[in-house]
């Protein structure tokens, strides 16, 4: 079992006729079960046309009609990409993945306006996001798929290269995923860490969590106070940017410590009082895991 999505997910690429969404989707129907996953792509002025055999709508709404779709991955460029969030969420796209950089604010906080407005049920995954891979089962988005391995650790990141280098060690020590998420790192996204923990917790398949977390916001503190409070299983935390300067935007748009908020030591501070293990070093983020889980196996014994 997996969270978000699976191998009978039905997905549309947004953007599949440009070079980096077909790009992107070639490798994602090389993966697991994607050859049957991905079946349409969308683009008005290409509709009716076959792209690598997937056929090309007008619009999500068609695509969704016509094949059933229940999800979409998004790959249009910055200037277009929250009109295309709008429009797959008022087709009825219960998971949209936004992987698309460099979205304004302004045109962000349109779409989260939108979505409260229209009361939408469509669960928003990014912007600026690597997307979500079960292992063996179904890619959506940019991850390398060589270093994921089946198994039962969940992992949910803002850092999209972290959530790599999170799947490879825990790869690499044997423990393999059962799903890997990466939220984005802008100021104004859809899903947040406390969102994702929250079905990590409900998914029989899943036994321990890996949470990594950046400077700026205060989505990390709240997911903490939510594990101690309700996370039946083990979660293990990072931060990245313990060395970040207070005012200096690092990275990602939403990677800024402002007013004494949102520094790493303070996020640090907040996930180890409620209970979540945390490393400073993010080579050791596996061996953490390893050590946190051999310690609840051994207390239930």
């Amino acid at each position: 079992m997996s969270i978000l999505v699976n191998r009978n997910s039905r997905i549309i690429t947004q953007g599949m006729t440009g070079r980096t969404g077909l790009f992107h989707t070639r490798l994602c129907r090389e993966y697991g079960a994607g050859q049957e996953c991905f079946v349409a792509g969308v683009n008005p002025k290409k509709a009716g046309e076959l792209c690598d055999g997937i056929p090309v709508f007008a619009t999500v709404k068609e695509a969704k009609e016509k094949t059933n779709a229940n999800v979409s991955v998004i790959y249009v460029p910055p200037a277009g990409a929250a009109n295309a969030i709008i429009e797959a969420c008022d087709a009825g796209i219960e998971l949209v993945v936004c992987i698309t950089e460099g979205i304004p604010i302004l045109d962000m906080v349109r779409v989260r306006e939108h979505m409260r407005k229209t009361q939408s049920k469509s669960r928003l995954l990014g912007p600026n996001c690597p997307g979500i891979l079960v292992p063996d089962e179904v890619k959506i988005g940019i991850m390398p798929a060589q270093i994921h391995k089946k198994g039962r650790i969940g992992v949910v990141s803002r850092s999209g290269t972290l959530t790599y280098e999170a799947a490879e060690q825990l790869t690499r020590l044997g423990y393999g995923q059962s799903t890997v998420i990466g939220i984005g790192g802008d100021p104004i996204n859809g899903l947040k860490h406390i969102d994702v923990l929250q079905l990590f917790n409900e998914d029989p398949d899943t036994d321990a969590v890996v949470m990594i977390g950046e400077i700026g916001g205060s989505d990390e503190e709240q997911a903490a106070q939510w594990v101690r409070d309700h996370m039946k299983k083990p979660v293990v935390g990072f931060i990245a940017g313990v060395t970040a300067p207070a005012g200096k935007r690092m990275g990602h748009a939403g990677a800024i410590i402002s007013g004494g908020q949102g520094g790493a030591e303070s996020k640090l501070a907040m996930l180890e009082a409620c209970g979540i293990r945390t490393t400073r070093n993010p080579s050791q983020i596996g061996e953490l895991l390893k050590e946190v889980l051999e310690a609840h196996k051994n207390r239930e014994q």
